[in-house]
């Protein structure tokens, strides 16, 4: 097979993609020019080389499959040549910024499974009909089954997760995104925003003859008029329900979750659609996750559990915020659902939960009462109060912290559950479980409970079920892989 380069369209993208980099050198060329026909024609030589470097690195960049390998190579400077077995890839991620759609690109990330950078190759600027061909080779279905690179033409390949073939496991209602401020992290949008423009401020400030002096005044002013830095936090805060609403429906607009050709589809997106592909036969369970928030409105979150993949949680999303039991059963469709009961953990977890969840707002209380014998201040008053407030909520949240503890294994799968203010339920199959591990603390001793952790090889690799009885970390490992233990009971 000959090498591939990317598409020729790219060259619209490269050069404006480099023009913020290239702002203030062409300004501050113009200005030290005093805007001169000499300066124009030294910003206009600035922007003809951005474009002539873009042609150069389209023309040194090649791709090519050599057997069972992906070969990348480059040669801009120094040739360069990546070597990546196809049966490394762990997943495809096609993505189409708002740049690459208009002229129908897609950039092509492969995830190789490796840690850091060097675990992800990419292919910027190839075209969808490219992007869709090579997925299926990435992934090792269309070799398996006999397909060569040039056997399916681009012309007929099917649009990301819209093939003739594929079966549509879930889409998400638009109704449904009003459940994203639930989520909880994206309600800090406003507060990140403004702080990325005061970032920006203090960045570019020079260049428009505000230094640091300028930013100090400021500060001093904003300082003396309290009542305008109330006025902007209460800002934020209202703001915080919607603006974290518009970004939670820009990143997983029209979110499709398909199956096709043995592996799971999954696609969102408003301004940059994104479709990443989880081959199913390293698919080994997955987690539901719920927020206090999204527990008490009765919705969750999913991932997939797969083998090898890097930035799990990004790629390995199954579903964004959609109602619990929705969750629940598009998981155990797509994965494989749980049958059988969570198993509970001994009442002594109950009271290492309520303990940690009071007596230390408690042992503050007693201090905020000492300081109020020893001085008399009435501000010791407030600290008591609030101590003994929280203190009191404690109690509901460190009974919920035990009823969220809890573990259990149906036959084929095991499951583990976990946390309050962010309850996570991970479900293996029992196929992808690699050991065990007991761990116990000084405290945990003194209680007779441990930690039983299942390794996993998927997904983060372990998952803890908290405070079991000594006779559940026993019984429990025997149960699920009792022919680990066999050889040591035989007599």
């Amino acid at each position: 097979m000959t090498s591939r380069r990317l598409s020729p369209k790219v060259l619209l993208i490269d050069p404006v993609r480099m023009l913020p980099s290239l702002l203030l050198p062409l300004a501050g060329v113009l200005v030290v020019g005093g805007f001169s026909g000499r300066s124009y024609l030294w910003a206009a030589l600035g922007l003809v080389g951005t474009v002539v470097f873009a042609v150069i690195r389209w023309l040194t960049f090649t791709y090519d499959f050599a057997g069972d390998r992906l070969e990348i190579k480059r040669s801009l400077i120094s040739r360069s040549v990546r070597t990546i077995p196809l049966e490394r890839v762990r997943g495809v991620d096609v993505s189409t910024p708002p740049m690459h759609r208009l002229l129908g690109l897609a950039v092509l990330k492969i995830d190789t499974g490796a840690s850091g950078g060097d675990g992800e190759a990419t292919l910027d600027g190839v075209t969808l009909g490219e992007a869709e061909r090579l997925r299926p080779i990435l992934l090792r279905r269309a070799r398996a089954a006999g397909v060569e690179v040039e056997d399916v033409p681009p012309e007929v390949a099917p649009s990301p997760g819209q093939g003739a073939d594929a079966d549509v496991i879930v889409a998400v209602p638009r109704a449904w995104l009003l459940y994203g401020p639930l989520s909880g992290a994206y309600l800090l949008t406003p507060f990140a925003l403004a702080g990325g423009a005061i970032g920006l401020a203090f960045q570019w400030g020079d260049e428009f003859g505000l230094g640091r002096d300028a930013a100090l005044t400021a500060g001093e002013w904003l300082w003396e008029r309290p009542s305008l830095l109330v006025a902007a936090a209460v800002l934020l805060v209202v703001a915080m329900p919607f603006v974290g609403g518009v970004m939670y429906a820009v990143f997983n607009w029209n979110f499709r979750l398909n199956r096709r050709d043995g592996y799971l589809v999954a696609e969102r997106g408003l301004i940059n659609r994104r479709s990443v592909s989880l081959e199913s036969r390293r698919v080994r369970g997955y987690e539901i996750v719920e927020g206090l928030a999204e527990r008490w409105a009765g919705v969750a979150r999913a991932w997939a559990i797969v083998t090898g993949l890097g930035d799990s949680e990004t790629r390995g999303q199954l579903l964004p915020v959609v109602p619990r039991h929705v969750a629940i059963n598009v998981a155990g469709d797509a994965i494989g659902p749980y049958e059988a009961e969570v198993r509970p953990h001994p009442p002594i977890a109950r009271n290492r939960r309520l303990f940690r969840a009071i007596a230390p707002w408690l042992v503050l209380a007693a201090v905020a009462a000492a300081l109020i014998w020893a001085t008399g201040s009435p501000l010791w008053w407030v600290l008591l109060v609030l101590s003994l407030l929280l203190a009191a909520v404690g109690v509901p949240l460190g009974i919920d912290r035990y009823h969220s503890l809890g573990h259990g294994y149906d036959g084929v799968r095991v499951t583990v559950r976990s946390g309050s203010l962010r309850r996570a339920q991970a479900v293996v199959e029992r196929r992808a479980v690699v050991g065990w591990r007991l761990r116990q603390t000084w405290f945990q001793r003194r209680a007779g409970v441990l930690t039983m952790i299942t390794g996993v090889g998927a997904g983060k690799g372990g998952y803890s079920a908290i405070d079991v009885s000594e006779a559940q970390a026993t019984a429990f490992p025997a149960e699920v892989t009792p022919e680990w233990l066999a050889p040591f009971l035989k007599t």
